[in-house]
């Protein structure tokens, strides 16, 4: 039987059960789906939202140079466009229609900048005001056909706008104190090593002489959480996949990245104990944080395959027996 098909099709003895059906590449260029004068209204719109929230963007671009947790930042933007581009066949069968719907959450997400400034007077608030604009001019330009199929790549910006730094710490302290528990456990399994967990200071003896790990917020597992979050999203929406599969790509993103902290921490105090202290901080440090890249990944890939034994991949346009 086929998934995602057009009905129930026959199968080849030996074939898996179960199929999902993968669109071919779209042949559609731009300047089918969008007019020059069309680029004028984009491009005036444009200017406008960024004079609008000029301060804002400056400031989250800011944190995407001096804080290495939202260093991803500058690559969210150039995947939404890539998501515009490869739905680009939707966009041009989306029926364009003025909505005055849009108008609404425009005044809205104003208001909400204004009522941010004072008196609430929080950034955060701002960024939120500013991806509402941008989704409210989508959708008074263009109407809900066109939302439909734009609604994620602007939504996706959501991931390169940092959290309040209250927020962030909140979120962080948990994984932190996971990471130094798990941490600890295990390296107390190791031949003359002994280590137990106070909050996120891990603290024990190698043969005899005492040493303590603090695990710090850049090893709390937020960065590679947000990372991989985004990620994921991004695979789940790229993928012609049943519903099921892109949510578990989508949850799968807190348990890797917890297991990639795990595993970071419990190296990183591997080689501060038994080898040198040095491999603990600096240049080291960070390049152990960066193989864990390669591990999620493998860890995404064993997911996908692992679905892929439940679900056949199928080419639209494909003979099936």
């Amino acid at each position: 039987m086929a998934v995602g098909g057009s009905g129930v099709q026959g199968m080849e003895s030996g074939q898996p059960r179960n199929r999902y059906r993968r669109s071919r590449a779209p042949s559609v260029t731009w300047d089918q789906i969008i007019d020059p004068v069309s680029w004028v209204k984009i491009a005036v719109l444009s200017l406008l939202i960024l004079w609008l929230y000029s301060h804002d963007i400056e400031s989250m671009v800011t944190a995407w140079v001096h804080d290495g947790n939202w260093s991803h930042g500058f690559i969210i933007p150039l995947f939404s466009l890539y998501f515009l581009h490869q739905r680009r066949e939707q966009l041009l069968g989306a029926k364009r229609e003025t909505s005055w719907a849009g108008v609404g959450l425009i005044v809205f997400s104003i208001l909400l900048y204004l009522i941010s400034i004072y008196p609430l007077k929080m950034g955060y608030p701002r960024l939120i005001a500013m991806l509402m604009t941008i989704f409210g001019t989508v959708l008074f330009c263009c109407g809900w056909k066109v939302i439909k199929v734009t609604w994620l790549p602007i939504l996706y910006l959501f991931f390169a706008m940092p959290l309040p730094q209250r927020i962030y710490v909140e979120l962080t302290m948990p994984m932190r104190r996971w990471a130094s528990t798990f941490s600890a456990a295990f390296l107390d399994m190791l031949p003359n090593l002994e280590a137990n967990a106070t909050s996120v200071v891990i603290e024990g003896f190698y043969k005899g002489v005492p040493f303590t790990l603090n695990v710090a917020e850049a090893c709390a597992g937020m960065r590679l959480m947000m990372a991989f979050f985004a990620l994921s999203v991004a695979m789940a929406y790229l993928s012609d996949r049943p519903w099921w599969h892109r949510v578990i790509l989508v949850c799968s993103s807190f348990p890797i990245a917890l297991f990639c902290n795990f595993v970071r921490v419990t190296v990183t105090g591997i080689l501060y104990v038994m080898v040198d202290p040095i491999y603990a901080k600096g240049g080291f440090h960070t390049a152990l944080g960066l193989l864990m890249l390669p591990l999620a990944f493998f860890l995404y890939w064993v997911i996908a395959w692992m679905m892929n034994k439940i679900y056949e991949e199928v080419e639209e346009g494909a003979d099936h027996a």
